[in-house]
């Protein structure tokens, strides 16, 4: 028999914010079966993190990645809000061209709206890179690291060290954390002044940087079968309008439910993402508190950017729009 429901109260984390009661059914569901973790569990996680995850996610358009049978069953990527929010719970509606069509996806404000969302079986959640008070600006440049099928964990290392390094020449301040899966990424905050094309743009300038400087471990070429699957891809392309990765706090869809996790640059050559998971990182968390609290402090202007992308039109002929499907 399926478990009662569970009422779960979620505290404010603003002196002006609102007690709020989440009803939680099927608490006992197994939604992570290697580590034998319940839906419950989950809702525990995300609590003990609140203010990490509602810093990622705060005032930004959020596609749901929902596990209804738990990752025994099918995944569901939603974008437009599910049924039966209760009127506390923020959107934003965004317009899709390709579809012309509109969406009011999840707008986190407040903790309870995360919570609410666990208990429409989200676990992973992937915001824009932009906020609802200026959808079309980004704010969030990210530097997504993604290993090929033949690329070790190591080379996803060494090539970060080098995002470090040409971000540091550019005084930009990077914020690691672990993909949660096989990958790192780097968010650096920017002013939202340019559109999604102009900030991909840029993102790839960076990329083709990194490749010239670790040629041996780096790739930026778009299409994925013509990559060397032993390097890297520096995908700039997640800062396409409507490409979204996991925030960081985020649970991933993995068996041994693990976190996509903010960590610190000297953390880089030993930290494994198979350590970070819903058992660990609070704790962590506790510890630490939220790595990534201060990246609104740290705003960079991508005009340098922009004029390496002038030169690699000028001088080598190649364009961030190349091989772009």
């Amino acid at each position: 028999m399926p478990s009662p429901a569970t009422e779960v109260v979620v505290p404010p984390l603003d002196p002006e914010g609102e007690e709020r009661t989440v009803r939680v059914s099927n608490p006992d569901r197994i939604y992570f079966p290697e580590i034998g973790a319940t839906k419950l569990d989950l809702v525990h996680y995300y609590l003990a993190v609140g203010p990490g995850i509602v810093n990622a996610l705060r005032e930004r358009p959020c596609m749901l990645h929902r596990f209804p049978k738990g990752l025994a069953g099918d995944k569901v990527h939603q974008k437009r809000l599910p049924a039966g929010a209760p009127p506390w719970v923020e959107t934003v509606q965004l317009f899709f061209p390709r579809w012309s069509r509109t969406a009011d996806e999840l707008c986190v404000t407040e903790l309870g709206s995360v919570i609410w969302a666990v208990q429409m079986s989200t676990v992973e959640f992937h915001p824009w890179n932009s906020r609802r008070g200026h959808v079309e600006q980004p704010d969030e440049w990210r530097i997504d690291l993604d290993p090929g099928p033949l690329s070790g964990y190591d080379a996803v290392r060494r090539t970060a060290r080098v995002v470090e390094e040409v971000l540091d020449e550019l005084g930009a301040v990077g914020h690691p954390k672990t993909s949660g899966s096989k990958g790192l990424h780097v968010y650096v905050r920017i002013r939202p002044d340019h559109d999604h094309k102009t900030v991909r743009r840029a993102a790839w300038a960076f990329a083709r940087e990194v490749e010239r400087r670790a040629p041996d471990d780096v790739t930026t070429t778009w299409w994925k079968k013509n990559r060397d699957p032993h390097h890297v891809f520096v995908d700039y392309n997640q800062n396409a309008r409507d490409h979204t990765i996991a925030a960081a706090y985020s649970v991933r869809g993995l068996p041994d439910a693990r976190v996509s996790t903010p960590i610190r640059w000297d953390e880089v050559d030993d930290a494994d993402p198979r350590d970070f998971t819903i058992r660990t990182v609070p704790r962590r968390y506790g510890e630490l508190g939220d790595l990534h609290a201060d990246i609104d402090e740290h705003v960079f202007d991508i005009a340098p950017l922009l004029e390496w992308a002038d030169r690699e039109e000028r001088e080598d002929g190649m364009s961030a729009d190349d091989g772009d499907g």
